[in-house]
């Protein structure tokens, strides 16, 4: 396969204008994740307000990343262990609050589930905390206040021109101590020296032991371009500016319009009929599922055939000792769902509907039975698998029909 991490932007890409997950991204970004393809959610959020996206996708469950305040941290979705981090030097936080009372602007930062302010009454402090899930906290000095060195720091005015004057002041006398990073017209980030999205997805490669080449990335902000540029395919959304999209190496609708599916549906989804099925990530992904309970492991994929094997074991047989019918089911089902999945088109998700099986011999408790899944029916609205279920001697056991669904995405 050709990508094997997938690095999206959140907010201009990932949401919606309404800042909301569209149905459609959700169906997309979890078919992509049981295609063995890892995700990896790149914000200027604190990790708090992209936790609860993460869940909502799945990554928790499948192996995936946040890429916190701009490339400050890299966390596993999962466990929170921290992969990569870049504070700011603590001695630089009383200049900036130095310099952000002498223009006169509201200085904040994160901390825990805190957004920390000399101005919790200013509007876009309000609205970072509410957008994250996060408390307010007025404090006099923000230095004084944390318990920990911030990965971040904002500062906040509504005259734009006035916030990149100072951008252009700290790049100037700062150069080597601290990045800036210019997001939308309302605030400034302060980070630590060389953090940026494109720093964290790099570290991350290396974690991981891939290459930049199999990283597909998205995006429509300026924080996003390096991040675009280093990718093995960078792909700007359709409401980028346009400097954005001059970096980058395809162009995709917009985040009103499901632009990010669409791009992943095309660029990954599509994809999956003219490559091999990484069949050791799927298997690695079962962990906690039923699959995985019951020891089912994927032997092979294709949209023509699936196989896949089963112990017959504690967990699997009856009390007299054979194989239970249930199980047999439950495996023929775990293949049809898959070979559903591989077959359909990129717009489409599949339902299980129906199940019924011809049970002919049985396998004894110590077995490990192999079922090999092929299509009668691959139609429009629904797809139709013939399962036998054959023992390790070659002799069969079930016959199984499976009726799947297909059906329609909406956004």
């Amino acid at each position: 396969m050709k990508f094997k991490l997938l690095v999206l932007d959140v907010d201009g890409t990932l949401l919606n204008s309404k800042r909301e997950l569209t149905k459609r991204t959700i169906a997309t970004l979890v078919k992509v994740q049981q295609l063995g393809i890892r995700i990896a959610l790149a914000s200027g959020r604190p990790a708090h307000g992209i936790l609860p996206l993460a869940k909502a996708l799945g990554m928790d469950r499948q192996g995936g990343f946040i890429i916190a305040h701009n490339g400050a941290v890299v966390m596993d979705a999962a466990s929170g262990e921290v992969i990569f981090e870049r504070s700011i030097d603590q001695q630089m936080i009383p200049f900036m609050e130095r310099l952000a009372k002498r223009a006169q602007m509201t200085l904040a930062c994160y901390e825990g589930d805190e957004v920390i302010s000399t101005d919790i009454t200013d509007a876009h402090v309000v609205d970072e905390a509410h957008m994250n899930g996060m408390k307010l906290r007025q404090v006099e000095s923000i230095a004084d206040s944390l318990t920990t060195w911030p990965r971040e720091l904002i500062l906040v005015s509504d005259n734009e021109e006035h916030l990149t004057g100072v951008e252009e002041y700290l790049q100037k006398h700062m150069s080597g101590a601290m990045d800036t990073i210019h997001s939308n017209p309302y605030y400034l980030e302060i980070v630590g020296y060389q953090v940026g999205k494109s720093y964290a997805m790099s570290a991350l490669v290396q974690k991981l032991g891939i290459s930049l080449s199999d990283v597909l990335a998205i995006g429509d902000g300026t924080a996003d371009v390096a991040m675009l540029q280093q990718a093995g395919t960078g792909i700007a959304m359709g409401n980028a500016l346009e400097g954005v999209k001059h970096c980058a190496d395809q162009i995709t609708l917009t985040n009103d319009e499901d632009g990010a599916a669409i791009a992943i549906e095309k660029a990954i989804v599509e994809e999956v009929r003219k490559t091999e099925i990484p069949l050791d990530v799927l298997n690695a992904q079962s962990a906690g599922t039923m699959m995985g309970t019951l020891g089912i492991q994927y032997t092979f994929a294709s949209p023509e055939r699936v196989e896949a094997t089963m112990p017959v074991d504690h967990r699997t047989r009856q009390p007299f000792g054979i194989l239970a019918g249930g199980a047999s089911l439950a495996l023929a089902e775990t293949l049809a769902g898959l070979g559903s999945m591989i077959a359909c088109q990129p717009d489409e998700y599949v339902v299980g509907m129906q199940v019924s099986g011809n049970h002919v011999s049985s396998a004894m408790d110590g077995d490990t039975v192999r079922a090999v899944a092929t299509p009668v029916h691959l139609g429009r609205s629904s797809h139709a698998w013939n399962v036998d279920i054959f023992t390790s001697t070659g002799k069969l056991v079930s016959s199984v029909r499976v009726l799947n669904s297909v059906l329609k995405k909406r956004g």
